[in-house]
């Protein structure tokens, strides 16, 4: 099995179901996550599919989604 670390390439995480955005373009503009095995989650740029994967632990996720809900991160879509 691979080890999952932060900032590993993308395509070694085996095994994931990467998901996007119901508001993704056509162009491919997206974050794309996936549910790891141990509860984390890891995104990638769908445009680097191979690229570099962040590992993130289901609080930081929390966190970041509460912000989105609030609005904390408005500001910066210009």
């Amino acid at each position: 099995m691979t080890r999952i670390v932060n900032g590993m390439p993308a395509g070694q995480l085996e095994g994931v179901t990467w998901q996007k955005s119901g508001r993704s373009n056509p162009s491919g503009n997206c974050v794309e996550c996936a549910a790891l095995p141990d509860g984390s989650v890891a995104m990638r740029n769908s445009r680097d599919p191979e690229g570099a994967a962040l590992i993130y632990t289901p609080a930081e996720i929390e966190a970041f989604l509460g912000g989105v809900r609030d609005g904390d991160f408005d500001n910066l879509l210009g």
